[in-house]
C-alpha cells in the first residue's frame, strides 16, 4: 500500500503525477540513497536532501512531495550526525539554538509555500540554491581552530540566518545544512568541523517540525522516508570519521564537485519539466 497520502492540488495549479517505486528494485535503490546520504551528511554536515530529493523524483514522486518525505528522512540522519559531532566537541549549542530559533519561523513558511507552488517553479528554486551554496563553497577555506564569538550582532545575525535558512528549508526539501555550513564559517567565523556539526544540531529540531507540516499538507510518503532515514543513520558516523581526515580546504572542493554533478543533473530535468508543461499547454 502507498504510504504517500495524496495532497490537494493548490489553486490553479494542475493536479501532478505522484507514483513511488516501491518494487524491490525501488527498495533497494532507496537503502542505498540512504548510505549514501548517511556519508555525505557526516562528512559535510548536511541533512542530505540534496540526494534525497532528485532521487525520489527519479523513483516516481512529484517535487514537493520529494521535498516534504525528504524533510522526514533528514530527521534520524541528523541525529546520528550530531552525536557523532558532539563526541568530538565539534558542537556549538548556544549557536545552534539560536539558528534553530529562526529556523522555526522559517520553516513554516517554507512548508506553506510548498503547498502552493508550481512544480516548475520548485525545479528552478532548486537550481538556484545549488548555484548559491557552490559559489559560497568556492569562496571558502575555513580554519580548524576557530570559534563563533557571541555578540548581539552575531546572536541577531544567527536569527536572521537562520528564518532565510528555514525558509528555504521547507521549500526545498533540504535540512539547511547545504545553507548553514558554508555561512557558520564565512559569515560567523567557525571552523569546519564545528560549522557542521552545530548545523546538523540546528535543523534537527526545524526537520522535526517542517515535517509535522507537511505531513498535516498531507505531502509525505512515510515509508520511503524511514526506509533512507533510518540507513543514512547507520552510516552518518562513518561520513563523520572521514570529515576528521581532510583537510579544510579540501573538504570545501569535495562538496563543490559534488554539488557541480548535481546542478548539472538538476538543470536538465528543470528543462526538460518545462518542455513537458508546454507540450501539455499547446495540446490543450
Amino acid at each position: 500500500m502507498n504510504a504517500t497520502i495524496e495532497a490537494e492540488p493548490a489553486a490553479g495549479a494542475a493536479l501532478d503525477e505522484n507514483h513511488l517505486d516501491e518494487s524491490p528494485r525501488g527498495l533497494i535503490i532507496m537503502a542505498v540513497v540512504g548510505v549514501a546520504v548517511g556519508i555525505l551528511s557526516g562528512l559535510f554536515g548536511i541533512g542530505g536532501g540534496t540526494v534525497i530529493v532528485p532521487a525520489l523524483v527519479w523513483l516516481g514522486l512529484t517535487q514537493r512531495h520529494a521535498a516534504a518525505t525528504s524533510m522526514m528522512a533528514i530527521v534520524p540522519t541528523a541525529v546520528s550526525g550530531v552525536a557523532s559531532y558532539a563526541f568530538e566537541g565539534d558542537v556549538d549549542w548556544i549557536a545552534a539554538l539560536i539558528v534553530f530559533a529562526g529556523m522555526f519561523v522559517g520553516g513554516q513558511i517554507g512548508s506553506w509555500l510548498l503547498s502552493r507552488l508550481s512544480e516548475i517553479v520548485l525545479r528552478w528554486a532548486f537550481v538556484v540554491f545549488l548555484l548559491f551554496v557552490m559559489v559560497n563553497q568556492a569562496m571558502s577555506n575555513p580554519s580548524r581552530d576557530s570559534r563563533i564569538e557571541m555578540t548581539v550582532a552575531t546572536v541577531v545575525g544567527l536569527v536572521a540566518f537562520g528564518v532565510v535558512a528555514g525558509i528555504l528549508a521547507g521549500l526545498l526539501g533540504i535540512g539547511g545544512g547545504a545553507i548553514c555550513v558554508p555561512a557558520l564559517s564565512i559569515l560567523f567565523g567557525a571552523s569546519d568541523l564545528i560549522a557542521r556539526g552545530t548545523s546538523l544540531l540546528a535543523m534537527f529540531p526545524n526537520a522535526i517540525t517542517t515535517s509535522v507540516a507537511n505531513a498535516r499538507r498531507h505531502m509525505v510518503h512515510v515509508k520511503a522516508a524511514l526506509i533512507i532515514g533510518v540507513v543514512a543513520a547507520l552510516t552518518a558516523p562513518l561520513g563523520t570519521w572521514m570529515a576528521a581526515s581532510v583537510t579544510p580546504r579540501a573538504g570545501a572542493i569535495m562538496f563543490t564537485v559534488y554539488l557541480g554533478v548535481l546542478l548539472v543533473r538538476s538543470v536538465f530535468v528543470a528543462c526538460k519539466a518545462m518542455q513537458a508543461a508546454k507540450a501539455a499547454k499547446q495540446a490543450r
